[in-house]
């Protein structure tokens, strides 16, 4: 549950990367998806039940995460698709958005599970790298397609 509690404020990053950037319903709510899928596999790898990411620790907490106007995660993640740094989007915040810090955090622990992570990855050298919002969608969209076979409930 904290791992799901805690995750899903970097997709939320993401999400609202997504909007910054214009695109749609459609196209957030694919990110969700695979981005509770991530959530689902690094969670699975450090011995938590894959149940536990379908009810509100995981996916309820999700969604609205990332797609209320209220969510301070999607709301950095909105400023930074729209071409703000990561320094200036903070400062035009009155609240914490957690899920920066827990960016680096998560990328290093499914590093060291083993566990591949792409949108928590862009999310991390969008926030720290200094990639551009719109190159790190590229690069997510030219990934090969796979199977969601893999995807445990």
């Amino acid at each position: 549950m904290e791992l799901g509690g805690a995750l899903k404020n970097v997709i939320a990053i993401a999400a609202g990367i997504t909007d910054g950037l214009g695109l749609g319903d459609n196209a957030k709510a694919a990110l969700m998806t695979r981005g509770l899928h991530e959530i689902s596999r690094l969670g699975t790898a450090l011995g938590a039940q894959p149940l536990t990411f379908a009810g509100l620790a995981g996916m309820g907490d999700l969604i609205v995460t990332c797609t209320s106007r209220h969510s301070r995660n999607r709301l950095l993640g909105e400023k930074l698709g729209m071409g703000a740094s990561l320094k200036a989007a903070l400062s035009e915040m009155v609240m914490v958005a957690e899920g920066a810090k827990t960016a680096k955090s998560a990328l290093a622990l499914a590093k060291k599970v083993n566990v591949e992570v792409p949108i928590i990855e862009e999310v991390n050298q969008v926030l720290f790298e200094g990639k551009k919002a719109k190159d790190a969608l590229k690069t997510l969209l030219s990934r090969a397609a796979k199977s969601e076979k893999d995807f445990e409930l």
